[in-house]
């Protein structure tokens, strides 16, 4: 930032660069792992051995997109879909234990 209040921004080749620069590295690296968690908990038979554990598929996507937006920087959408796991995952437990104390032993 200069004594003006102004923040420079980086030109065009400037930006290219440090995104060409992150192809190959390691943050390209997270993104294939993120990306490979995806297509894992897409697939239906895997789905259907953690819905069997009581694992909401839709509500893990969303965990991976928070962190996803955690590593990528982006601290306010990872704290909006990682709210919305802790919040889902918590009713959902809230739930369980509620039919778990209706059942008769």
């Amino acid at each position: 930032m200069d004594g003006g209040g102004w923040v420079s921004l980086p030109t065009m080749g400037e930006a290219d660069a440090a995104t060409d620069a992150n192809k190959d590295g390691p943050l390209a690296r997270i993104d294939a792992v993120l990306a490979e968690l995806e297509s894992l908990l897409k697939n239906p038979d895997l789905g259907a051995l953690l819905a069997e554990r009581g694992v909401n598929i839709s509500l893990a996507l969303v965990g991976v997109d928070g962190l996803r937006a955690y590593l990528a920087g982006d601290k306010e959408r990872a704290a909006e879909e990682f709210g919305t796991v802790a919040e889902e995952v918590t009713a959902r437990l809230a739930v369980a234990r509620e039919l778990a104390r209706s059942r008769p032993s």
